[in-house]
């Protein structure tokens, strides 16, 4: 009677998500091979689930209709984030993989009531979850440039010390530093290279959106004004310094904590092992007595 359920569950599973491939127009697999294929780098492969949830959230996409300032707010943030994808996008695949998932419910429920709500509950997680991955992205971004700016700032203060420009502060640091901020120092030169130096410093602080990055800038444009930051540097420098040795005191004070998990984690299998073992001897003369 289970597996007559389980067959019924699944059948329905499928033929509910046929029913809606139909409706949606979604192309056929080998089409959307192809096309996926086109421009692609490296030889990562994706999976013919990954291929069908992306073709119906590119036609969910198109249905989808954003209020003006939610759309440009996402628009900005996945751009800092560097996600080359719509705000629609962003939300149709938000709702895509959390309908799959919830999909699994319908044949869940059949079998196991429990299990069903479970499914469902992982579904919304998932839509919360994807929701909030730009968030995590640029959160995740702006830590590893912080970490990278007290290396920045005392490159900027040496170079200062020379009579150099902002632009050949920039320049002579973005080959030493993380990806991250490699790519947002290149774009900044670029920008003041073709334009206005002030603006395109303004622009790096607006995308990166971090205040020790606004300390930067600040000081940046005031070498492109001409102004004395000998001394502003320096206290930057300072500063700076400061923030990475209670970034460097936190990494160290996390390792012991990590290190008290595993022990007790070894620890409980110990015990796990000896109550296991007592367990079956206790069993094997209480068998003997009686």
């Amino acid at each position: 009677m289970i597996f007559l359920q389980i067959l019924i569950g699944l059948f329905a599973a499928v033929g509910i998500g046929c029913i809606l491939a139909d409706l949606m127009k979604v192309p056929t697999m080998k089409a959307s091979k192809a096309a996926n294929n086109l421009g692609k780098k490296g030889d990562k492969k994706t999976s013919i689930i990954e291929i069908y949830l992306k073709e119906f959230a590119t036609k969910l996409s198109e249905k989808i209709k954003l209020n003006e300032y939610k759309k440009a707010q996402l628009e900005a943030d996945l751009r800092t984030a560097g996600m080359d994808i719509s705000p629609e996008m962003y939300v149709s695949n938000a709702i895509v993989k959390s309908v799959a998932i919830g999909l699994l419910a319908i044949p869940a429920f059949l079998i196991f009531k429990l299990l069903g709500l479970f499914i469902a509950f992982v579904a919304v997680v998932m839509y919360f979850s994807e929701t909030k991955k730009v968030t995590k992205m640029i959160a995740a971004k702006r830590k590893k440039i912080e970490y990278e700016l007290p290396r920045l700032v005392g490159s900027i203060e040496k170079t200062i010390k020379h009579k150099k420009g902002a632009v050949y502060a920039l320049e002579s640091f973005k080959d030493t530093t993380c990806p991250e901020l490699k790519e947002e120092l290149e774009i900044t030169i670029a920008d003041m290279r073709s334009g206005n130096e002030e603006v395109a410093l303004t622009r790096l602080e607006s995308r990166v959106g971090s205040t020790m990055m606004s300390d930067v800038t600040r000081g940046l444009i005031g070498v492109v004004r001409g102004d004395d930051m000998e001394v502003y540097w320096g206290t930057t420098a300072l500063k700076f310094a400061d923030y990475q040795r209670e970034q460097l005191k936190a990494q160290a004070n996390a390792v012991p904590r990590k290190v008290r998990k595993l022990s007790m984690a070894l620890l409980f299998c110990f015990i796990l092992i000896y109550v296991a073992v007592l367990g079956q001897v206790l069993l094997t003369s209480m068998g003997t007595l009686f």
